[in-house]
């Protein structure tokens, strides 16, 4: 308004952490959370869409797509205008994989402890965070794999994946898993086998996360098809997702944690007890951000928090693994 150049926003190369797909023919401004990782500063797209202000709201910076382009490859190294300071880039703590309210939760926690630290979550499935760890993209993972051969959780999946590559395990919380219905429950859905009722509709998790692999294991073990499941192929990305649909009425059910539903006055028909870990490198817990994480989980005040949620067993939060004492 007063006549005087808009000042310059600060600028820094970046890695995308994933594909990028653009309409060529007209430039896209794409919102990214940012995090060093291993030295370079990864970029993780979040939800695109011009009327999602929240994803706005979010971001620590923006990535031109030029117009000419049809998008931008995994890894690429980019320009990013920065919307956070760089020193707030550079303490970020970049977890990605299967959803939990858990994790917000842990955010706030670590953020009130210092306030120049900050976890970034980022919702893909377990199978989808075990990856970007691989690829070094992000510092922790979040997974709760049931492996059906062997009942253990995450490891088999680990070492399908890392081979002799040395990965730690820290314990969040075991937590229950179950049906999130209306009040009142009034399909009366009590297990696995109503989901198979033509009276009922489910909706599902995205492939690759971890309640997708809990389901189909239950539906296997009873012999029932996902085609005789209506709303099999209907998929979210996160717990409230699904209690979203289930209060707005789109599905009868949805399988999901306990938390979800209280957030969302939904009833819960619990079924299972899954333990539910952060996957990272061993080197991470000994950076200054890692140890601050350690520090956050063991702390009798966030398991305390976090009990209060609903669901959520504490007693092995912050309990510690490696690859090399994993179970077989």
């Amino acid at each position: 308004m007063l006549g005087e150049p808009a000042p310059a926003r600060p600028r820094v190369q970046v890695t995308l952490s994933r594909k990028v797909a653009s309409t060529a023919g007209s430039e896209e401004f794409l919102r990214v959370r940012l995090g060093e990782v291993g030295g370079r500063i990864v970029a993780v797209p979040t939800a695109r869409g011009a009327g999602l202000v929240s994803a706005l709201a979010r971001a620590d910076g923006i990535v031109a797509i030029p117009s000419a382009s049809e998008g931008l490859p995994k890894g690429a190294e980019v320009a990013c205008e920065l919307l956070r300071p760089e020193h707030w880039i550079r303490s970020t703590i970049l977890i990605t994989g299967s959803h939990d309210l858990a994790l917000d939760l842990l955010a706030e926690y670590v953020h009130a402890e210092d306030e120049d630290l900050r976890v970034v979550s980022t919702h893909v499935g377990s199978m989808g965070g075990l990856a970007v760890l691989r690829e070094g993209f992000c510092h922790l993972a979040g997974c709760h794999l049931l492996d059906p051969d062997t009942g253990e959780y995450n490891w088999p999946t680990i070492r399908h994946l890392f081979g002799s590559q040395p990965v730690s395990l820290v314990t969040l919380a075991h937590r229950q898993q179950g049906f999130m219905v209306p009040r009142g429950n009034p399909k009366n859905i009590r297990g696995w086998e109503d989901l198979a009722r033509a009276d009922v509709t489910f909706v599902n998790r995205q492939h690759g996360a971890g309640t997708r692999v809990l389901l189909d294991y239950h539906l296997g073990k009873l012999g029932i098809s996902p085609d005789q499941v209506r709303g099999y192929q209907r998929e979210v990305y996160t717990h409230l997702a699904v209690a979203s649909m289930v209060v707005n009425g789109t599905a009868d059910v949805g399988l999901g944690i306990l938390a979800a539903a209280r957030a969302l006055g939904l009833d819960f028909v619990p079924l299972a007890l899954e333990r539910y870990d952060l996957a990272a490198r061993p080197e991470f817990w000994q950076e200054p951000r890692g140890a601050a994480l350690l520090r956050a989980l063991r702390s009798r005040q966030f398991k305390d928090r976090l009990a209060a949620l609903g669901g959520y067993d504490t007693r092995e939060t912050g309990v510690t693994q490696s690859s090399e004492n994993a179970p077989p």
